[in-house]
């Protein structure tokens, strides 16, 4: 959707930017699709900051957004569109024929009224159906896609994103993912076809430190204005460089860059090409 700016009349409007919210249909969310979650600003169960610069911002009710889809073969057809405070996509609301309400990921260009249905079977490859990937066909772009039969939507969930179905060989299907990794699934994973709705939801450049603060997220200090007791790039008279070979954590452990995922990982074997 199209990014809108003001006049930069103050220095909070100067430079920043807002979605223009001009696909979304229905202000007020679908009550019976929300929960109250409580908040917990970075910390475990023993109250103790594992997250650090998290807390504040604005109140906001969870939408319960269905990512199994598994009401089979029922047609259900779009009543609105809306926005969630908790993702860059829209929401669709869908009115099954047998009366339940569900949310589930907008697709890019799906318009109210549209009718779209969830199988297990091979079903028209339309905007907003969902099925396994056996049944899409090769080059065709999805998203909310499953690592695991049965497990919902896992993949492939950001605001404009979408897989590409490279080929399908044996039991496994091989996707381009957002990040240009290839990757194997099993071909009976379901997904949805075509892309996330708001695709220029990346575009938003925020402004001013107070819209940060309605997100969640407190302020950030960089490690090298403190002290050497404090971090590891602390220290020093002025502005001064880090004084490393590498950058480091606070607890001193290699950061920016560096590779996190674990070498035996599992899932490894089913990762065809890294992302760059």
């Amino acid at each position: 959707m199209p990014i809108k700016s003001y006049r930069p009349i103050t220095f909070g409007r100067r430079g920043a930017s807002v979605d223009s919210f001009e696909d979304v249909t229905k202000k007020a969310p679908e009550k019976s699709l929300l929960v109250h979650k409580k908040r917990i600003d970075g910390r475990n169960s023993q109250g103790k900051i594992t997250v650090r610069h998290r807390g504040g911002g604005a109140k906001r009710m969870v939408r319960v957004v269905d990512f199994m889809r598994s009401r089979y073969d029922i047609p259900a057809k779009v009543a609105a569109i809306e926005y969630d405070p908790g993702r860059g996509g829209r929401l669709a609301l869908l009115n099954y024929v047998d009366g339940v309400k569900s949310y589930i990921l907008a697709p890019a260009n799906l318009k109210v009224g549209e009718t779209i249905v969830s199988s297990q079977n091979k079903i028209e490859s339309k905007n907003g159906n969902r099925m396994p990937l056996k049944h899409v066909p090769i080059g065709l772009m999805v998203h909310d896609i499953e690592l695991y039969v049965g497990s919902g939507g896992k993949m492939v969930r950001g605001a404009g994103n979408g897989a590409q179905l490279m080929a399908i060989e044996g039991d496994m299907a091989q996707l381009k993912l957002p990040s240009g990794e290839y990757r194997m699934v099993s071909k009976e994973c379901a997904a949805t076809i075509g892309v996330v709705s708001n695709p220029d939801h990346w575009l938003v450049r925020l402004g001013k430190a107070g819209r940060m603060r309605h997100k969640g997220f407190r302020p950030r200090v960089r490690g090298k204005v403190m002290n050497p007791v404090d971090h590891p790039h602390g220290g020093g008279e002025g502005k001064n460089a880090i004084g490393l070979k590498h950058p480091k954590t606070p607890w001193g452990k290699p950061a920016l860059g560096v590779k996190t995922r674990k070498h035996k990982k599992q899932s490894s074997k089913f990762i065809v090409k890294r992302r760059k």
